[in-house]
């Protein structure tokens, strides 16, 4: 595909290897990006492409999947390179034929994650803003959770949804529900944790071997329950993975109510995504934790 001919020149140059000669294949799947597989006699790498004003999606994601490396716990993909041009913006990982993760993969990925959650900053935030899905996330540093909870996740997600036309009684409780976030987290001080940001089923896989894979990643450092949140609201990963988790880096107490605050940030981040159908969810969520003041 000629319209992929630079970025096969920068495979190339960044690996210091001849890609001649290779095929390019479409994959479905992804609804933010196009993708692709390069596949050459010896190697095969994976392709992501968007429009060029995306490129700091791109830097993010593979800032975050070398972080996520460096701590030596779960496998990322490896990031090949990453750059734009005149048509579009790209990130380039190794190509990991995936499986549906079970049995033991869930156990291992469970003390894995929290092995990678003993990964520790004395902040919480990032080191750049990134994105979750396609939308922006906010990540300036700040050392108190409850801050950066109220203001650059619930606060700026339930902004976005105004932006977007869902005002009336969404705002009025969601406004409620932040003015008493204090009562919520009291006595809640966690440590800035480094976080996938973005762990559903969709995002967790095994490779050949069976071995744990998570990749698309909105990194960032917080409360590591925001991750564990996140694997229960779309299912997917198991009992036997979270008491894995759990053997290695129990969960405090408090959790089970505030993992709903944390699952709130997504599903409010899936009705300015993909509409109206996650109203009742977000507004039925918030009911919830303000009965809980």
């Amino acid at each position: 595909m000629a319209q992929l001919d630079s970025i096969v020149e920068h495979i190339e140059s960044t690996t210091n290897q001849s890609l001649q000669p290779y095929q390019i294949s479409s994959i479905g799947g992804g609804c933010i990006n196009s993708a692709y597989q390069l596949k050459t006699e010896q190697q095969s790498y994976f392709i992501k492409i968007n429009q060029p004003s995306l490129s700091h999606m791109f830097e993010a994601e593979a800032l975050g999947l070398q972080e996520m490396a460096a701590t030596k716990s779960v496998r990322v993909p490896e990031v090949i390179c990453q750059g734009s041009n005149q048509q579009h913006s790209y990130l380039v990982l190794e190509y990991i034929p995936l499986r549906g993760l079970r049995g033991d993969g869930n156990i291992t990925l469970g003390e894995q994650l929290a092995h990678m959650h003993n990964v520790k900053q004395p902040f919480f935030g990032w080191q750049m803003d990134n994105t979750i899905g396609s939308t922006p996330q906010i990540n300036d540093q700040t050392h108190d959770w409850l801050t950066f909870w109220r203001d650059e996740r619930l606060g700026q997600q339930l902004e976005f949804a105004a932006q977007n036309g869902y005002t009336g009684r969404l705002q009025s409780r969601g406004e409620k529900l932040i003015d008493n976030l204090d009562k919520l987290l009291e006595n809640h001080q966690p440590q800035p944790s480094l976080l996938h940001g973005d762990l559903w089923g969709g995002n967790a896989a095994a490779d050949d071997l069976g071995q744990p894979v998570i990749f698309d990643p909105a990194c960032y450092y917080g409360d590591r329950e925001t991750d564990l949140a996140m694997t229960e609201l779309f299912g997917g990963f198991g009992r036997d993975f979270f008491a894995a988790y759990n053997s290695v880096y129990p969960v405090n107490s408090g959790y089970s109510t505030r993992k709903t605050l944390y699952n709130l940030y997504h599903i409010l981040n899936h009705l300015n995504l993909f509409g109206g159908g996650y109203m009742g969810q977000a507004e039925s969520m918030i009911d919830q934790l303000l009965s809980e003041i």
